[in-house]
């Protein structure tokens, strides 16, 4: 049966129900619908098909090489394999019989092989199946993220370096700080990202690890080979505690934290992007395909898609809470809570994904108001810091003296309605008289360039400065990381 609508699946669910009656065994009384359908995971089963296949290829080779099983009959097991992997998940039948994906597939083999296919279950169980599974989907979810990253990091500088020379005010407090240039900013996103990335690797160390062969909870006594299946499998190595192996989510945990991390970091660029595309901002016009109009405003160009993007990255910080939250109360080994994780995990994987590209390609169609950019950063005294700079350097007053000099200059000249532009060595000077300071005798031309944000944001020539020279070093820096995780993702 294919699973089309709606109604195809509350009919799975239905031949769930008559599942759960017929397996009553040890039980007197029938579990009410009610209670099959709330625990039913069959929604989900569709996501590791694809694993579970992985899955059963592997563990019947292993017991095909291991003489567990006949080599003839583990033939024929795993050909049927092949061509369920060629056919996809819609050839798969469920009936009353059929509980779960894993059983879904065994009921395929067997179609196909006969009465021997049950012997790929031997020496497995279900709870370590799901578990490799869940890993084996994971690491590839893990990847696909990454190298979405990746892209995004490589747009970001490709952007960068068209505005090097831009310069733009940087914000603390979001009140005007001091000039940067829009390159350095957007290379700040660049090493967050970068960051994210470097967190999802290092998660997939211990995503990569192998729980088949754990059966149950506590092994089997058939002589499998462990190494072998980790080997098939691709995995680094095999978990070495079989309760362990059944049980531990604490990778799903830790990867969704990587996702709500990155999806801090594209909140963060879809929060700038909907107050710089402000009126009152101005720096940046969004493309039209990011955009909508009111309904009765027609002046209106509202950044909906940055909304709903930032919006939909709290989505990820709930998936982790919760999935915390059920994993602080289970004991050891499997427990039927655990199922319920899954579900979660895969959201957090498909939202986070999906942001990353929306944000991906809004980022890099926005217009930017190069003039305006400047504009603000020549405005509000964004550059007093190196006034006061360049008086510890040519007259070697301390730096709190020059602070106190320069905090005056300021707030007498907005007072006065006086522009940056228009103080010089005099004005200077007679602030520092007033306030008990010999004069500094600084020269006009020194008090302007310090004061102008294009000179200002040039003489920031320190490795992880805005200057254009320091910004193309870091541009080079991260080609490098780029070229080097590229080739490891085999791009």
């Amino acid at each position: 049966m294919k699973l089309k609508n709606s109604y195809d699946y509350f009919y799975l669910l239905f031949n769930e129900l008559i599942r759960v009656k017929i397996r009553t065994g040890r039980l007197e009384k029938e579990m009410t619908d009610e209670a099959a359908v709330y625990t039913s995971s069959l929604e989900f089963d569709r996501f590791i098909f694809d694993a579970d296949i992985q899955c059963n290829y592997a563990h019947t080779s292993m017991l095909k090489a291991q003489g567990i099983i006949d080599g003839e009959i583990a033939d024929k097991i795993l050909e049927a394999l092949d061509k369920l992997s060629d056919e996809g998940f819609d050839a798969l039948e469920f009936d009353h019989s059929v509980e779960d994906v894993h059983m879904a597939v065994e009921n395929y083999v067997t179609k196909l092989v006969g009465p021997e296919a049950g012997f790929m279950h031997t020496a497995k169980s279900r709870n370590d199946q799901v578990a490799t599974d869940i890993r084996l989907l994971l690491r590839d979810r893990i990847t696909e993220i990454q190298i979405g990253i990746l892209e995004f990091i490589e747009g970001i500088l490709e952007l960068a370096k068209e505005h090097k020379e831009t310069v733009m005010i940087g914000y603390t407090h979001l009140q005007h700080a001091q000039p940067v240039t829009l390159a350095h900013h957007l290379m700040a996103h660049a090493q967050a990202l970068k960051r994210d990335y470097q967190r999802l690797d290092d998660t997939y160390k211990r995503v990569n690890l192998n729980p088949l062969g754990s059966a149950a909870m506590a092994t089997t006594s058939f002589p499998i080979d462990r190494e072998l299946t980790t080997q098939l499998l691709g995995f680094d190595d095999y978990l070495e505690n079989s309760m362990d192996g059944v049980s531990s989510r604490d990778h799903i945990a830790e990867t969704v934290f990587d996702l709500s991390a990155l999806c801090t970091t594209l909140s963060k660029i879809c929060e700038e992007l909907v107050l710089w595309s402000t009126y009152e901002f101005g720096i940046v016009s969004m493309a039209d395909e990011y955009s909508s109009t009111s309904s009765i405003m027609p002046q209106k160009k509202n950044p909906d898609v940055a909304e709903v993007a930032r919006s939909k990255c709290a989505i990820v910080n709930g998936e982790l809470v919760t999935i915390l939250t059920i994993l602080k109360a289970i004991p050891y080994t499997y427990n039927r809570d655990l199922q319920e994780i899954t579900p979660h995990l895969w959201n957090a994987c498909d939202v986070a994904y999906d942001t990353l590209k929306i944000v991906n390609h809004m980022l890099l169609t926005v217009t930017f108001n190069t003039e305006r950019c400047l504009e603000l950063a020549g405005a509000n005294f964004a550059t007093a810091t190196d006034l006061a700079d360049i008086m510890v350097r040519e007259r070697k007053i301390p730096f709190r003296t020059a602070h106190k000099i320069v905090g005056r200059i300021v707030n007498e000249a907005v007072a006065e309605g006086v522009n940056p532009s228009e103080i010089d060595g005099v004005y200077v000077d007679n602030v520092a008289e007033e306030l008990g300071f010999e004069k500094l005798g600084l020269d006009d031309e020194l008090i302007h360039n310090a004061l102008n944000p294009i000179e200002n944001v040039k003489i920031r020539n320190v490795p992880g400065g805005p200057s254009p020279e320091m910004v193309q070093l870091a541009i080079d820096n991260m080609n490098i990381f780029l070229d080097n995780e590229f080739e490891k993702q085999g791009i």
